[in-house]
């Protein structure tokens, strides 16, 4: 199982959860992934699992989906044919040391340079691809008309819908990808299956946790906020900061990164216009933005220029954490408008916290408006505003949806669930290879 990028976003955890799951269907599991001293280190990230990690701080094996300016990770459609031939040379000896060509089936997250290694070192080997949705933004930019700095566009677009045509099968997350995957990959439909990212619901469950001492110990002894051009810590808080979690109302979480698509700061706008109807003081806290890594309006400077009230910024947490700062919660917010899944509503809900998210790509499949959350249109600051009012002003409907959302996500989102799905997908791929082949078929584990 190979994932170009260090842990930093939704598709680690896929990686790590269906690695961990698949051996209970049949299946082994080597991880190849992308990895980065401190926050991104995929060692560290995948353990226990076997894992062959490649050091992307090296200039031969950065790239991304998106433009940032000044990010060390420069966009793949502004690298060129040198560029490109290192990644390849990079991955292919990092497939090599794994024993990709040994592999029974090899499982690629993304459309990255990955693929073009996987068929030059194990060219024989079956290769099941994954999409997250952030390649078909590039795409989409691409057809949309790609800006001067990106002068590779069309090569990356044509490299993409090779490695895409190579797979026996791609995983989509929904169903309502599949127009775009069609468009914009010339992939038929048939070639593809949705399996959903799946969640622990053993991991993801309501806990008690003393929330005074909880938020105190994260926003107060070890902060791990910051501000624009500043490091962790940066942005911290006093007791007396804290009198906004007495005040009866529910605690308001968004849990990201800070990138442009997330809408952090028109969350943020729509949070301060809402205060003025709340019943109750009511304290929204921002979990996560990669350290250093932000788009756009930083949400520091929102809070400042929106003259919000108790927002707090909490910095980048482990996932293995991310259980008790649900915990610590009544609601998660997720304003992207472009959100390809939106596993951290999945995982939210999971913990019995109703939804407030935009009724578009994954969330509009995610969320159930009125059962198990509230749905408002895209970049609808005032439709947000109104949900939150919501939320903090009828705690008895809060309470039932988050009942609801607890009982869906178990029905429709389990990670096992998900993990024989992929191991289906994985006996469908031997068995069209070995078809094609004449190959005697080998199920792994």
């Amino acid at each position: 199982m190979g994932v170009a990028f260090f842990p930093r976003g939704g598709s680690a955890h896929v990686v790590r959860g269906l690695a961990t799951a698949l051996p209970a269907h049949g299946w082994d599991v080597t991880v190849v992934s992308g990895s980065l001293p401190g926050h991104g280190d995929a060692r560290q990230f995948y353990a226990p699992l076997r894992v062959h990690a490649a050091n992307v701080a090296e200039p031969a094996l950065q790239g991304s989906y998106e433009d940032r300016p000044d990010a060390p990770d420069r966009v793949f459609a502004a690298l060129d044919e040198v560029d490109y031939e290192r990644h390849v040379a990079a991955w292919a000896r990092v497939l090599q040391r794994a024993g990709a060509a040994e592999a029974d089936v090899l499982h690629l997250h993304h459309l990255t340079p990955l693929h073009e290694a996987a068929a030059r070192v194990a060219p024989h080997v079956p290769v099941v691809g994954h999409l997250h949705g952030t390649e078909l933004l590039m795409l989409e930019q691409i057809a949309a008309g790609s800006p001067p700095s990106w002068p590779h566009a069309e090569q990356w677009a044509e490299r993409m819908r090779g490695w895409a045509a190579r797979c026996e099968r791609t995983i989509v997350l929904t169903e309502r990808q599949l127009p775009r995957v069609e468009q914009l990959l010339d992939l038929p439909a048939e070639a593809c299956v949705a399996i959903p990212n799946g969640v622990d619901p053993r991991r993801f469950a309501h806990v008690e946790v003393d929330r005074r001492a909880h938020w105190r110990r994260h926003l107060v002894e070890r902060p791990r906020g910051w501000r624009p051009g500043a490091p962790e810590g940066s942005v911290a808080y006093d007791d007396a900061d804290l009198a906004a979690f007495d005040g009866g109302g529910p605690v308001l979480l968004y849990v990201g990164r800070f990138t442009e698509v997330k809408r952090v700061g028109l969350l943020i706008r729509a949070f301060a216009r809402a205060q003025r109807d709340f019943e109750r003081r009511t304290p929204l806290v921002l979990v996560g933005g990669h350290p250093g890594e932000w788009e756009g309006e930083h949400p520091y400077d929102a809070i400042a220029a929106s003259g919000a009230r108790d927002v707090f910024l909490a910095g980048w947490q482990e996932h293995d954490v991310l259980p008790e700062f649900l915990a610590a919660g009544d609601a998660i917010v997720l304003p992207s408008v472009r959100e390809q899944f939106g596993s951290v509503l999945v995982e939210g809900m999971a913990c019995g916290l109703p939804a407030v998210a935009v009724d578009a790509m994954g969330p509009g499949e995610i969320v159930r408006d009125g059962v198990t959350g509230w749905l408002v249109g895209p970049d609808d600051e005032t439709g947000l505003a109104q949900a939150l009012v919501e939320v903090v002003n009828r705690p008895a409907e809060r309470a039932r949806r988050g009942v609801a959302a607890h009982a869906d996500v178990v029905r429709r989102f389990s990670r096992d669930a998900a993990a024989g799905q992929v191991a289906s997908t994985y006996a469908a791929a031997c068995s069209v290879d070995a078809t094609l082949s004449g190959a005697p078929v080998v199920a792994s584990g």
